[in-house]
């Protein structure tokens, strides 16, 4: 069975308290850099922890203890670092389906539904101008973590505009994201980075095809 399911609350277009936002599923997603090298920015348990930290997805004070525990195990920590990744590389799977307009991968699904079913209710908080949802987890905290990042996802995939999400069209970088802009047309995760580079490539191409080779007839002044 492959379809897109949850087993707990249902899927809410909200993004408030320890809600994932789908920018923060995409962050998540691309902690895998390609550009300039390939880069994983949660390459050891610590520094995956530290991203969920900074991403208000998990305490400081639970790292501080999950990370004790790795210190005596780090089979441990080596397990939950698979897993992050693992997940991580599903999320990919179906965006990028879903971008090329196609089917996603049954496995990808799988593994996303497995980290959707992780049990944590939403509750009403108080909040400075009245109340706003927030989550309580039960059980592993990471799971938590990780069941919250895939529902960002999984809420654009089945509510959202999915017709606007990209790959970055730089091979070097294959970032995912949404087109926000007017026309709908956005090639490039950024027009600073990715689109600037493509543009002075093309303009390096066009003088390239414009000047004469060294050995050219021209070249040489001959006719």
């Amino acid at each position: 069975m492959n379809e897109l399911v949850t087993n707990s609350s249902p899927l809410l277009p909200v993004a408030v308290g320890h809600i994932a936002t789908l920018r923060t599923g995409l962050d998540f997603v691309n902690t895998l850099d390609l550009y300039p090298v390939p880069h994983d920015h949660l390459e050891n348990p610590e520094a995956a922890l530290e991203w969920l930290v900074e991403h208000d997805l998990l305490h400081r004070e639970v790292r501080t203890h999950l990370l004790a525990q790795f210190q005596a195990s780090p089979a441990a920590g080596a397990e939950i670092l698979a897993k992050l990744q693992r997940v991580r590389q599903a999320m990919r799977g179906a965006l990028e389906a879903a971008a090329e307009r196609r089917a996603p991968n049954g496995a990808d699904l799988d593994e996303i539904n497995r980290a959707l079913r992780t049990h944590y209710v939403y509750e009403l908080v108080p909040a400075p101008d009245g109340v706003s949802l927030d989550h309580r987890h039960q059980g592993d905290p990471v799971d938590g973590a990780l069941a919250r990042l895939v529902e960002s996802i999984a809420r654009e995939l089945i509510q959202g505009e999915t017709s606007r999400l990209r790959v970055c069209e730089n091979v070097q970088c294959r970032w995912i994201f949404k087109d926000t802009s007017r026309t709908g047309k956005r090639k490039w995760c950024s027009m600073r980075s990715c689109g600037n580079r493509a543009k002075v490539a093309r303009h390096r191409a066009r003088r390239r095809l414009a000047s004469p080779s060294p050995g050219s007839a021209e070249h040489r002044g001959g006719g």
